[in-house]
């Protein structure tokens, strides 16, 4: 009652105040933040300032309103947190408390705000992952619709979704946006590009490996180079060095790192993208045109505990104990992407570029992975594939963390939340906003010449995003019901593998059950009372794993030889055909 009050208090001293004042107070406060801190920008700073008049006049009815958003922790999040907040405040009169918090955390509040229908915030920036929940529980709000509806006289002119990269992976099976995009980031190969070009080691690699150090275009590449920096070399400088880089630590984020894309990576999927279908990443199968989930289990069709999936599990465990640094096989997803600063690492196969910014910090701030000028002695490139993988496959995965507003939030706090959401990837902001966390979601900001001018400091991440190559990076997709129930058997059946307690095939195959048990129970929810709107899973019944492998459309059978001959590419050769 107390915080009603004082937002009521609120509401009533904006409604007594001149609207003509409270309309120059939010310009003037616009003017000054467009010349201080959104610069640069693709609009001229008169269309700025149009664009920031128009949420002056949107936001008048919501004045001293205060709203509350999530979101996970890395530096993008943290900038709408300390300083968009702020600005938008300063320019609408609306206050947005904006937390961030770990991964699960913010999953499991999305889990909790579905379950129970209580409005816990009033908008999250929610991982595109669980696009298939959303679309299917219908407790979030359908973008597409709400934009034409109840949502179109707080919906601005100028947001332009067609700009937004990553809008196919917040597109659900009906066709229809259920989330906003307002951050992206994709896993790719990360490896120093100074180490790399030194003669002497590229001589003496040619002598054991009879190919040419460079980029690894298939895992038989990466697996020799880790040992060929790991076991061969050993020191460089006068530092120890290893040949791989990853994590192991029993916890959610070690599910993640599977299920963002690493089965598929290895080649455990159908063809098709943003996701294979029928068989996606997950190894979850999905018939064409159906938006039953049929099973995970090789038995019914699906690829968790197939041999590709296998094959994934087992190179993990084995690079991370062979080649890794001592202590990583116990770190988690923080701690081991920015360890790499330390500069004793030649590449690591799974990096997430969300982490850019951290590895181009100036030397002077421990990073020794920059040289005096601030050039990365690094660089990205495309993931390599596994001996599984097929053109046609997604290549491996891409975050794509985005705005969702749910059933349950209040009208009026839904529709405040909505102008921060668009505020914050408003193009007034959303260059600025890519230059501070370089995780970039419009295609009209990677093309412009800001980043043309930044991209020789960023090690290829401009390159990147502007080739075509990006779309073959993608998010999990709607073959996965139930994101949140889903995920968190992940990281328990992997974690057995890296204490040596279950071997690959023994997790995978507990793992396959164990999503087809929770499959089911869902199936029989959906029946019953169509919680899942009618698309919740349909479990095919279990056949003879030897009917479904190396079937067309079905599990990959094992390959005799899952080490074929190490492939490179040369990276300034990459570059040209991506520029």
């Amino acid at each position: 009652m107390k915080r009603r009050s004082v937002v009521m208090l609120g509401l009533a001293a904006a409604a007594t105040a001149s609207p003509r004042h409270v309309f120059a107070v939010g310009l003037d406060d616009a003017r000054k933040w467009i010349d201080r801190e959104f610069q640069p920008s693709t609009l001229t700073k008169d269309q700025q300032l149009k664009e920031m008049e128009w949420f002056v006049n949107a936001a008048k009815p919501f004045r001293g309103l205060e709203v509350n958003v999530l979101s996970e922790t890395i530096p993008t999040h943290e900038y709408e947190s300390k300083t968009l907040t702020k600005a938008f405040e300063e320019i609408t009169g609306i206050k947005v408390n904006h937390q961030v918090l770990g991964e699960g955390e913010v999953v499991q509040a999305v889990q909790t705000q579905m379950q129970t229908n209580r409005n816990l915030y009033d908008a999250y920036i929610n991982d595109s992952d669980l696009i298939g929940t959303h679309a299917r529980l219908q407790s979030a709000v359908n973008l597409t619709d709400w934009m034409k509806g109840d949502g179109k006289d707080v919906t601005l002119p100028t947001l332009d979704v067609e700009d937004f990269i990553g809008k196919s992976f917040t597109t659900g099976p009906d066709g229809k946006l259920w989330q906003l995009p307002d951050q992206q980031f994709a896993n790719l190969y990360w490896f120093r590009y100074d180490w790399f070009k030194r003669p002497e080691l590229r001589a003496k690699f040619k002598e054991i490996y009879n190919y040419e150090l460079g980029v690894p275009v298939n895992w038989s590449a990466y697996e020799d180079i880790a040992e060929f920096f790991s076991v061969h070399i050993k020191t460089i400088d006068g530092t120890r060095i290893y040949g791989h880089m990853d994590y192991g630590k029993r916890a959610p984020d070690l599910g993640w790192r599977m299920t963002d894309a690493w089965l598929s990576m290895a080649g455990a999927s159908s063809k098709g993208l943003p996701n294979g279908r029928p068989i996606d990443e997950w190894g979850i199968r999905m018939e064409d045109g159906s938006c039953n989930p049929s099973g995970a289990s090789v038995s019914r069709g699906g690829e968790t505990n197939g041999p590709a999936s296998v094959y994934a599990i087992r190179k993990w465990d084995e690079w991370l104990r062979k080649y890794a640094p001592p202590g990583a096989a116990d770190y988690d997803f923080y701690q081991s992407l920015p360890a790499l600063s330390q500069g004793n690492v030649a590449q690591q196969i799974f990096w997430y570029t969300a982490f850019t910014a951290e590895m181009v910090k100036p030397k002077s701030q421990g990073n020794n992975t920059v040289d005096a000028d601030g050039k990365p002695l690094w660089r990205m490139a495309p993931s390599p594939k596994g001996p599984y993988w097929e053109e046609g496959m997604k290549l491996g995965y891409q975050d794509c963390g985005s705005w969702t507003l749910f059933k349950s939030t209040p009208m009026p706090r839904r529709k405040a939340a909505w102008l921060y959401a668009q505020f914050t990837v408003s193009k007034t902001v959303s260059l600025k906003k890519s230059h501070v966390g370089l995780t970039i979601i419009r295609d009209s900001d990677i093309r412009h010449k800001s980043f043309t001018e930044r991209a020789p400091k960023l090690g290829g991440l401009v390159e990147f995003y502007r080739s075509p190559d990006r779309v073959r990076w993608t998010p999990t997709g709607v073959n996965v019901p139930d994101y949140p129930k889903l995920a968190q058997l992940w990281w328990q059946n992997i974690g057995d593998v890296n204490s040596g307690a279950f071997t690959p095939q023994q997790a995978m195959d507990r793992l396959a059950k164990e999503m087809d048990d929770v499959m089911a129970r869902m199936e029989e929810a959906d029946k019953k009372a169509k919680v899942y709107g009618g698309c919740g899973p349909r479990l095919n019944a279990e056949k003879d794993p030897k009917e479904w492998l190396g079937k067309p459309n079905g599990p990959k059978a094992k390959l005799d030889n899952e080490k074929p001959p190490g492939q490179t590419v040369d990276y300034d050769e990459l570059v040209k055909r991506w520029t």
